[in-house]
């Protein structure tokens, strides 16, 4: 992935906010939530690109049949298949246009068709793109039309596209849903963690720990929460180490479990495939954490 002046804007505003936080916001509340914010800026240049990349592979996919038809209609007006791909590439097929041209160019430099589809599929690195020119290629080799072909690929690419875009209809209100019930879920902890659990932990003995601030959980020994060590980087780490292991860091621990793998069945359902739940998961998690940890300290 290429490193543009906008992922270096976006680093740097991460680290000086970073620094702002760690020389003014130390000590207080919005410690936690400010790291986390950060980071999410530092790296936002690199999701925005993670999301631009999934839409793009969309709406190539979503003109890979335009541009069969057109090659197809080409071929059956009488043109060879190498002066179809050149007449075809002067027409506009969006994101696919400038691998159409390059597909045009080296058929124009008698780079041989199979070689120059091969080359046109691995470009686009569309999954679907890249079973039909090797359909199409193995076909053509095995004595089949390449009219034929084309034609059965494309409405092979045209059913897929409409069984894609039915399930995602029809999965659309679920999708709202689970976000729904991601926070509904979210609410239930923040209620459990800042009303039941101090209920409850004030039915039990004071904590002995120097480390520790509050009271023990009756219901496991577990601590409550842990008051984090600001006079040295020793007894920070390892008072941070402790919180991870208490019920504040158990819940916000449980809270980020919950949103990565909300978005991964998310993302299956919707796309049928795990890799685009990420940007879901992403969002969830992130505001798992926000939600939580801002929370916790309040």
């Amino acid at each position: 992935m290429k490193i543009e002046k906008r992922h270096v804007v976006a680093m740097i505003l991460g680290v000086s906010l970073l620094v702002i936080n760690l020389f003014f916001f130390f000590r207080s509340f919005w410690f936690i939530p400010l790291i986390v914010i950060s980071v999410t800026i530092g790296w936002s240049q690199y999701w925005i690109d993670f999301f631009v990349e999934l839409e793009r592979q969309k709406n190539i996919e979503a003109r890979f049949p335009d541009f069969v038809r057109y090659l197809v209609g080409a071929i059956k007006s009488g043109m060879p298949i190498s002066k179809a791909i050149m007449h075809v590439s002067k027409t506009n097929f969006g994101d696919l246009t400038p691998y159409v041209k390059k597909l045009a160019n080296q058929v124009e430099w008698a780079i041989p068709i199979h070689k120059s589809l091969m080359i046109f599929a691995h470009d686009t690195n569309n999954p679907v793109i890249k079973r039909a020119i090797a359909t199409v290629i193995e076909a053509e080799q095995a004595g089949g039309n390449i009219e034929d072909v084309l034609e059965t690929v494309t409405e092979s690419v045209i059913n897929i596209k409409k069984i894609k875009d039915r399930r995602k209809a029809g999965i659309h209100g679920q999708v709202i849903e689970s976000y729904v019930i991601f926070i509904v879920f979210l609410s239930v902890m923040i209620i459990v963690q800042n009303l039941v659990v101090p209920y409850v932990s004030s039915l039990s003995t004071p904590a002995t720990s120097a480390a520790t601030e509050g009271i023990i959980n009756p219901l496991g020994g577990v601590i409550e929460k842990i008051s984090i060590d600001y006079s040295s980087f020793s007894g920070f780490i390892q008072t941070v180490g402790q919180w991870f292991l208490s019920l504040r860091g158990v819940f916000l621990m449980i809270s980020l479990i919950q949103g990565f793998f909300t978005g991964m069945v998310i993302g299956k359902l919707a796309e049928g495939e795990i890799f685009p739940g990420l940007k879901h998961s992403i969002i969830l998690m992130t505001i798992a954490f926000l939600i939580v940890s801002v929370s916790q300290a309040i």
